[in-house]
């Protein structure tokens, strides 16, 4: 819990466990992990078209769904040309 602090006001990318990757800056956080972003946007990866960013606005993230958190260099983040990437998306995780 004490880690999730450090993100609190930062944009981070999120992977949850259907294999959806949502960017957003992390407005807040509970003792479950559920996470509350804001400004948020799900990238769509595709094989035949380039990153889809479908806008989300304020969006709350169940702790028990967030398999990954991780900062984003804004920079960098806005460097790259999601129109140019193909990528498979990701599979849900399966137990």
């Amino acid at each position: 819990m004490a880690g999730l602090q450090s993100y609190v006001d930062q944009r981070v990318l999120l992977i949850l466990q259907d294999g959806r990757a949502i960017v957003g800056v992390m407005a807040g956080y509970d003792q479950k992990s559920n996470v509350v972003l804001s400004d948020s946007k799900e990238r769509v990866y595709s094989m035949d078209e380039g990153v889809e960013e479908i806008p989300l606005g304020l969006y709350l993230v169940k702790g028990d769904q967030i398999v990954l958190i991780g900062e984003l260099d804004e920079a960098a983040d806005k460097a790259v040309d999601l129109s140019a990437i193909r990528a498979e998306p990701l599979p849900p995780i399966r137990y």
